[in-house]
């Protein structure tokens, strides 16, 4: 079994997909439009302006996959009570990720050291999403 996180936006999946890319280290393995869909001539389709928004974007980091999709204005509702989580072995690479993440965002907890952690930190990123990062070298109970 494998647990994935799927992120909804509202209509900035694309944009947030390619700043995960480059801040993650990750590869974009799917960015699909609704244009992509073929229309179905007897039921719903999206509206003209909404076919170039993701009907489904999934980006590999390591051995992880975060998924993700637009969702119509009427529909979304910013994210609250979760956060994703990264675990890396590297405080410079922990440093490094938290300070792209945050970026034009909001710093929740200052990435530092803690009683756990080499360093941990908790941030939104521009697009809302709740971060946390928790570096703890390998072999320790919470590294990867």
């Amino acid at each position: 079994m494998q647990i994935n996180t799927y992120l909804n936006f509202g209509g900035n999946c694309e944009e947030a997909f390619k700043f995960y890319e480059h801040c993650l280290n990750g590869k974009i393995e799917a960015m699909i439009t609704h244009e992509a869909v073929p229309i179905n001539p007897d039921g719903p389709n999206p509206p003209q302006e909404w076919r170039n928004k993701i009907l489904h974007a999934r980006l590999v980091i390591g051995n992880s996959v975060l998924m993700a999709s637009d969702v119509p204005v009427d529909r979304f509702q910013l994210p609250r009570s979760f956060s994703v989580n990264i675990q890396v072995e590297n405080v410079s690479e922990a440093e490094r990720i938290f300070a792209a993440l945050s970026e034009n965002g909001r710093t929740i907890m200052p990435l530092e050291q803690t009683f756990w952690a080499l360093r941990f930190g908790m941030c939104f990123d521009r697009f809302n999403i709740s971060w946390m990062i928790n570096c703890n070298p390998a072999g320790s109970p919470d590294a990867s």
